[in-house]
């Protein structure tokens, strides 16, 4: 698992079917809001493997804490993806901050942006695949202002998020999605449009 993750961090070799009903037994009680956060951070801070990571972000994931997690909160989930910085922490993040945008759509598109012109890769990663799982609900207009500044990024992992999203949308509409790649087709890597067009 180490090998494959490329990670620093040791795995304890649990597997995440495992992994998901460990951390149902151990959290099958309600916290408050405030005590959901600490939970979250403490064990965050504190995992020296990297499934203790991966415990932070089922209970992200589940549905009984959503209302816990407000724009108040992306300090918190920054953090998270700063010090995450791999894939499979940030992406499971993305979805969670998807979650808070869905909710809180005014002041969490102003944040957006700012994160797709950030120095950290990994936020600017968040910021253009956050809205993998809205579908028709897809801010386009929220898509594009975050792909646009990172086209001519040439890392793998942005250049990939940037095929996934339109990948994503083409579900819902595929005609738009063909016409933004022909409209930004020099400037798209070749990466990014095979991703985008992969199932049109």
């Amino acid at each position: 698992m180490q090998a494959y993750m490329k990670s620093t961090m040791p795995y304890r070799g649990i597997k995440m079917p495992a992994l998901r009903a460990i951390t149902r037994e151990v959290f099958d009680h309600d916290m408050t809001c405030d005590e959901f956060r600490e939970t979250i951070l403490r064990l965050w801070r504190g995992a020296r493997f990297r499934e203790e990571r991966y415990v932070p972000q089922i209970l992200l994931a589940q549905k009984r804490f959503a209302q816990c997690l407000t724009p108040g909160d992306m300090p918190m989930l920054e953090e998270m993806v700063v010090s995450g910085a791999w894939w499979d922490l940030v992406d499971e993040l993305a979805v969670v901050i998807g979650g808070v945008l869905r909710r809180y759509p005014k002041s969490m598109r102003r944040l957006m942006r700012r994160w797709s012109t950030d120095s950290n890769m990994w936020k600017r990663r968040v910021s253009i695949i956050c809205q993998l799982k809205f579908k028709r609900e897809t801010d386009l207009d929220l898509l594009y202002a975050t792909i646009e500044p990172n086209l001519g990024d040439r890392d793998f992992f942005i250049r990939k998020a940037i095929g996934w999203a339109l990948r994503q949308y083409a579900w819902t509409d595929p005609a738009e999605v063909v016409r933004f790649v022909r409209e930004n087709e020099a400037r798209l890597s070749g990466l990014s449009k095979r991703e985008a067009l992969k199932n049109i």
